[in-house]
């Protein structure tokens, strides 16, 4: 098989999303921890359009861009599917994950960002409003997205959940309230104990350290 290599930081919730689709294939590869300060010649050469991680390199050849190198993984490496047979369920787990990617990763970054209260409370008042959506109509009392069996859906959004707790912790305000969404709290649960998921989670103090640094740094620059 040829060899795999995935360059990155534990760190990031979207080189999270990799490792994880990578473990529940079952795909050996080596990881290249790289430092965002000082970008390595090979990160900038594999991704030198947005200079960014994850890059998944497959026999010498790069795929960037997290949601896309999952969907590489699945169509690479067919074995344990992370998206379903049915072409319209299929269909709908796109639709979930461009829904990831297009409101709640941009309103996670917004909360992030936020510096006064109005900010923070357009932000917090964002958030709630997708959780909500996604409570009412994301899972429909199935214990994952894809019904019995964890996916792509699952990996997209358990990524962006937990960086959004972390978040939240250094910020100040508490977005995921298990009586007010019984059933994301419990898929999310559900998804923390996927054996793949629970043995490569990110350390979540290394990770609030990290990101309160960040925003130090993001407040003093604005």
């Amino acid at each position: 098989m040829a060899e795999v290599k995935l360059h990155g930081r534990l760190l990031s919730p979207f080189v999270c999303r990799v490792i994880w689709a990578l473990k529940l294939k079952g795909v050996p590869y080596e990881f290249v921890a790289e430092d965002l300060s000082n970008k390595s010649d090979l990160l900038l050469k594999y991704n030198p359009v947005h200079k960014k991680i994850p890059v998944l390199v497959h026999g010498g050849k790069p795929v960037c861009e997290s949601m896309i190198i999952l969907e590489y993984i699945e169509e690479m490496w067919p074995q344990n599917p992370l998206m379903p047979n049915n072409p319209y369920d299929r269909a709908l787990a796109r639709f979930w994950i461009k829904f990831a990617e297009d409101k709640l990763v941009v309103a996670i970054l917004k909360l992030f960002r936020s510096i006064t209260g109005q900010e923070l409370e357009s932000a917090k008042k964002e958030i709630l409003e997708i959780l909500q959506t996604l409570e009412e109509h994301g899972l429909r009392e199935r214990n994952f997205f894809n019904g019995d069996n964890i996916g792509l859906v699952d990996i997209a959004f358990g990524s962006m959940l937990y960086w959004m707790q972390v978040i939240g912790d250094v910020v100040g305000v508490k977005l995921f309230d298990s009586h007010k969404f019984p059933s994301l709290h419990m898929w999310f649960e559900n998804f923390k104990q996927v054996p793949e998921i629970e043995e490569n989670f990110p350390n979540r103090h290394d990770h609030l350290v990290y990101l309160k640094h960040r925003r130090e740094q993001w407040v003093a620059s604005d």
